[in-house]
């Protein structure tokens, strides 16, 4: 049987008010975007100026992505994310859009039940209903439930147009952080792709290679990258190099501390 696209119902607004707030305490300890005085921040908020920079450019809809799973892109998402709230002048909204393995809400200890496959595939129709914040931060998010779905025809639908046909239509200074899946996974950055200002691809120190990132630039479009994030970087700060690592230089737990 074909699929279906569900009918889109009129225009679609995305809210910036969390409709359900989390406890902070419960937050992973991996997420350290949060904490600005804290040295492992570092490497998020460089991160976070260079996004800046690109929405003062026009960028609005920004993926986050690798060529293969479990080399960080989640926990730099969520990161540069919570790093990003902290702006007083910029709304930041994270999405997870990697329908069959979502993790954003473990990393933030949310516990969906209703998510963003829900509002694609038209179960819940009121996507508003299905945002979630942080307690005390400024962090909207709008998480999925890890289950088997049809990711690449939700993706595909008619519905999803209209979601980001609402994340550019949003006024104000804002930004819209989608984890997307691995590239290798199936075809759903790739479809993602066509729809987003850009994306960011997450590499692993030692482990991804380069004809992977080579094949995931052509396959996504090597004029839509906004750049590379070399995760787990043995080396670190404390190695003198400006990689995401995280590493215990002196001077630089003296300067935050």
């Amino acid at each position: 049987m074909n699929y279906v696209p569900p009918p889109r119902t009129g225009a679609l607004t995305i809210s910036a008010t969390p409709a359900t707030i989390a406890p902070a305490e419960n937050v992973s300890d991996t997420i350290v975007g949060f904490r600005g005085r804290d040295e492992r921040s570092r490497s998020f908020n460089l991160l976070r100026t260079q996004i800046i920079r690109m929405v003062a450019s026009g960028a609005k809809v920004i993926g986050i992505t690798s060529a293969t799973p479990q080399v960080g892109k989640t926990f730099i998402a969520c990161n540069l994310a919570a790093s990003m709230s902290r702006l007083p002048d910029m709304q930041t909204i994270l999405y997870d859009l990697d329908l069959r393995r979502g993790s954003v809400a473990e990393r933030f200890d949310i516990p969906v039940e209703v998510g963003t496959a829900e509002y694609l595939d038209g179960t819940a129709d009121n996507l508003a209903d299905l945002s979630w914040g942080i307690e005390g931060q400024r962090l909207t998010i709008y998480p999925t439930a890890a289950r088997r779905v049809r990711s690449s025809e939700l993706l595909a639908s008619a519905r999803f147009s209209g979601l980001v046909d609402a994340m550019r239509a949003m006024p104000g200074p804002v930004v819209h952080l989608c984890d997307l899946p691995p590239v290798f996974a199936n075809d759903d950055s790739m479809i993602v792709s066509e729809h987003i200002d850009g994306y960011i691809m997450v590499v692993e120190d030692g482990v991804t290679t380069a004809k992977q990132v080579r094949d995931s630039l052509r396959l996504l479009g090597p004029d839509k990258c906004f750049g590379t994030v070399l995760n787990r970087y043995v080396k670190g700060f404390a190695g003198g190099d400006y990689g995401f690592g995280y590493g215990k230089g002196k001077a630089y737990a003296d300067y935050y501390n």
